[in-house]
């Protein structure tokens, strides 16, 4: 009982520790959601102050579109200083946390033709970006920001990994404990016996087994018994009408010589049937393929 208690109790909580973990969104996803949300953030306070810059207080700023994992687009309906977007654009990521390498491209609305651009190293250090103070035609233009690192290698947040193989490890201690009592039921079969036990006499039917001095006295008659012969006796006597495998009756008298021989337990068992021959109350009986099983009849 206690056994089947403990086994339910580990399988319950390791069902609620990976329960746990396959509910909870993973820190990948959330990493890549947050990186997406600063990069919203960053680009339309950049779009903002290029048209503060302007003059433009007033127009309103696309939503920012996000085509791929490390792509996102912004809109500008009106002109704006390029000289003042690498600043600007920097200064908005870095209030934002943001360091990874990036590209930036400002493309022609009407045919998404490449007009301007630069990489953030041009920014960073050599603090010079092409095309910085040449003409710009009026017109509408997309600002495109593209990151050369995967969005998979942003920090990660503490994974749940860990609910996952504390939910193993749980199933896992479910099934030692399940497979240590299913060793000990198979065994050790029961012994609870009808035979009456008295220091270390043993009395089922006419049959009176001294443990001691390894005799038996069977109907009035003594006889002394070899060690694997009482041994074997003993086995029977104290699981009485039950029956016993042949592995369990070789492992129980046998398995201290090292090597056991299945022939072994059929010439024994045949001397403990001649020995209990003259009590009509107790008899060996063969199960072919399985074992062998003392009768005690009443």
């Amino acid at each position: 009982m206690k056994t089947s208690v403990i086994i339910i109790a580990l399988l319950v909580a390791g069902l609620l520790f990976m329960q746990f973990a396959w509910r909870t969104p993973s820190a990948n996803q959330g990493d890549k959601a947050d990186f997406a949300k600063k990069v919203n953030l960053a680009l339309r306070r950049t779009a903002h102050h290029l048209l503060i810059e302007k003059g433009d207080s007033t127009s309103r700023i696309p939503a920012v579109q996000h085509p791929t994992a490390t792509t996102f687009l912004v809109r500008l309906e009106h002109p704006f200083d390029y000289g003042r977007l690498p600043t600007i654009l920097q200064q908005s990521l870095a209030v934002h946390q943001i360091k990874d390498n990036y590209d930036v491209a400002v493309l022609d609305c009407t045919n998404g033709e490449l007009q301007l651009g630069y990489n953030f190293l041009d920014v960073t250090e050599k603090k010079e970006v092409p095309c910085g103070g040449r003409d710009q035609k009026r017109g509408c233009y997309t600002l495109q920001l593209t990151f050369n690192t995967p969005v998979s290698t942003q920090p990660k947040a503490a994974s749940i990994w860990w609910a996952w193989a504390v939910g193993l490890l749980l199933f896992g201690g479910a099934y030692a404990v399940w497979q240590k009592s299913d060793r000990k039921t198979n065994s050790a079969l029961p012994t609870e016996t009808t035979a009456n036990e008295s220091g270390h006499l043993i009395s089922v039917g006419q049959l009176s087994f001294n443990t001691t001095n390894q005799s038996v006295n069977v109907a009035g008659t003594m006889h002394p018994l070899t060690y694997r012969e009482a041994k074997l006796l003993h086995l029977f006597v104290r699981h009485p009408n039950q029956l016993l495998t042949r592995d369990f009756i070789l492992k129980s008298v046998w398995e201290d010589e090292g090597i056991i021989v299945g022939r072994s337990a059929d010439v024994f068992v045949s001397r403990l049937r001649k020995l209990l021959q003259p009590d009509p109350t107790l008899r060996i009986v063969a199960v072919h393929g399985v074992g062998y099983r003392l009768e005690v009849i009443s």
